[in-house]
This record gives C-alpha cells, structure tokens and sequence, in this order.
C-alpha cells in the first residue's frame, strides 16, 4: 500500500483538564491515515522520543486522530524539540507504507457492509 501524510499548518494547543500536566497539542495533517500508517507512525515516534526529558506525561496513545496528530501532556520544556520528533516519525511512517503490496483481504465485500450500515438507523434530534 503506497500511502504518505505530511503535516500542515500550525499546531494549536489546548489545555487540559485540572490536575493534568502539559497541554494538547494538534497538528493537522494532509490527509487521514490508515491504521497501518498510525501503527507506523506511533512506533517511530516513541522510537524518537526515547530518552527525552519531560516526556514522562506525553499519552502516546491514539496519536492519530482522524486529519490531525493529537498529543497530550506535552510540557514547556521538551515542546521545542518535539516539531523534530514529529517530523521523523510522519517520513519514517510514509517510508514504511510506501511499499506495494496488495492489502489484506476484506472480511465482507463493500455491497455486504454497505448493507449493515443501511441497518443502522440514525434519529435526527
């Protein structure tokens, strides 16, 4: 599967709730992953994020969130040196999801989950 992301715009920050350290960051990104692209891309970013300092309330889970990276915990002190981390992590995830090989088979066809979701009834509020 041939597939690439970059990172665009500016991050923006949140902050989190009361007790929490550090703040949310998000980055937008060209496009939405897959979820072998996020798995890539986590795994090389905990890669270049070990060893750091102030790391230790960054939640590495769930990274990718739909078009946007999303980080919590990021703390004044390492945020500098984080732009860089992000940055090898998204070419070392396009690197690995540049390779053509064919995808994993389905489990239904697209007519047989187009099917199910005709099932699924959504009450407009």
């Amino acid at each position: 599967m041939i597939e690439t992301h970059h990172m665009t715009g500016d991050a923006c920050g949140e902050p989190l709730a009361s007790g929490q350290v550090g703040a949310r960051i998000r980055v937008p990104l060209t496009g939405t992953p897959s979820a072998e692209w996020s798995r890539a891309f986590t795994a090389h970013l905990v890669r270049h994020l070990t060893g750091r300092h102030h790391i230790g309330h960054l939640h590495l889970d769930h990274v990718v969130q739909g078009r946007d990276l999303v980080l919590d915990g990021v703390e004044d002190g390492e945020a500098g040196a984080l732009g860089t981390c992000l940055h090898r992590a998204v070419e070392a995830a396009n690197g690995a999801c540049v390779e053509d090989r064919p995808s994993e088979p389905a489990n239904m066809s697209r007519q047989e989950a187009d099917a199910i979701a005709q099932r699924v009834e959504i009450d407009e509020a």
